[in-house]
């Protein structure tokens, strides 16, 4: 609990004066005001998060993926074999999955972590933090204790300031386990208020019976355990999983090492609404990637205030979002270091006119 309550204390407000450096500078370049859209907020509220509005083009970047089990699979809500989840973990280091053929083609490093994988062997390429294999049976009782909440919190952090240490300067976050969009819908229920039965989606694939079945073992979880929905550790602790635990940890570690940490897709909003409980200003820190397909999506962004940048109708998971716009953030960077400015041109004078 003490390196938790360490890094939360130490999460500040976004740097505003270098924000309002970064968008002056955007004003100074040739181009309309504002034309260049949210290329131009990445790179302003990056500045704001580094807290300097010189930005390094191409800055180091890695996927932090967390894998782990969930009790809940035995009520039926995945049509997948539970296995699947440290088979397709493999894949996530040998670069087979989608995430890892889109973190290979966009050059950004995978750090893939067991926080809590079914089976006592090793996987090779895989860094070991089991805490132990798979949480427990949400709809029968609470998914871990306070005490493995905290530490899978601890792992993401630990595993975030590695990262840092090695000159990361952006992170993103993935996962992989069967059954997470369960704890996950759980949790954006108990943040928002809303009955499972309105945002209760298919997941990896099921049908209307099945998803009807999801919500209910999803209500059922949230009526044995009670969470406090203002206290996001007791949320994880009753109706969570260990990876969402540490996909949060990440978020926290990142926000207090000034270090903006990258969303993928619905379990990820779920992560970051505990962290952003544990601490609200880590929301500041948050970068959305896609929006989920999932139906419950909508409601978590809103809760986070958070914006997408792009919107392809996916639902894979794993970081593929993450990993995907991470040249869309390389490519703001790029523009607000090399656009012409205005003063600089011969014509600037009519440029700036016609920029107005």
């Amino acid at each position: 609990m003490n390196l938790l309550v360490s890094i939360s204390k130490n999460i500040y407000p976004l740097d505003e004066k270098k924000m309002k450096e970064a968008s002056q500078k955007w004003a100074s370049l040739i181009h309309p005001p504002k034309s260049m859209g949210r290329l131009e907020d990445i790179s302003i509220k990056l500045a704001g998060i580094y807290g300097n509005s010189v930005i390094e083009d191409s800055p180091k970047k890695c996927l932090l993926a967390f894998a782990a089990d969930h009790g809940v699979y035995e009520e039926g809500v995945s049509p997948h074999p539970q296995e699947l989840s440290r088979m397709q973990f493999e894949n996530f280091v040998n670069g087979k999955c989608g995430v890892g053929a889109l973190a290979n083609f966009n050059k950004v490093d995978i750090m893939a972590v067991d926080v809590g994988l079914k089976g006592k062997e090793p996987i090779k390429g895989v860094y070991d933090y089991k805490i132990r294999e798979g949480t427990d049976n949400i709809s029968k009782g609470p998914a871990m204790t306070i005490a493995e909440a905290v530490k899978s919190l601890e792992i993401g952090i630990e595993v975030a300031e590695k990262c840092i240490v090695d000159g990361y300067k952006i992170i993103g976050v993935g996962e992989m386990g069967i059954s997470n969009t369960t704890p996950s819908t759980a949790i954006l229920s108990v943040m928002s208020g809303i009955n499972p039965l309105e945002i209760t989606d298919m997941g990896a694939g099921l049908n209307k019976n099945l998803i009807l079945n999801k919500a209910k073992v999803i209500k059922r979880a949230i009526e044995v355990n009670n969470p406090n929905p203002t206290d996001g550790i007791e949320v994880l602790s009753k109706v969570g999983g260990f990876e969402i635990g540490a996909m949060a940890g990440v978020m926290l570690g990142c926000a207090a090492n000034n270090i903006p940490v990258v969303l993928d897709g619905y379990i990820s909003y779920a992560a970051a609404l505990i962290a952003s409980k544990i601490n609200p200003r880590t929301k500041n820190y948050l970068i959305g990637s896609h929006l989920s397909d999932e139906i419950g999506s909508i409601e978590a962004i809103n809760l986070l205030g958070i914006k997408p940048i792009i919107d392809l109708d996916m639902r894979l998971g794993e970081g593929s979002g993450a990993v995907l716009v991470m040249n869309i953030i390389d490519s703001s960077i790029y523009a607000y270091n090399h656009m012409a400015k205005f003063d600089d041109e011969p014509i600037g004078e009519l440029l700036r006119k016609w920029g107005n």
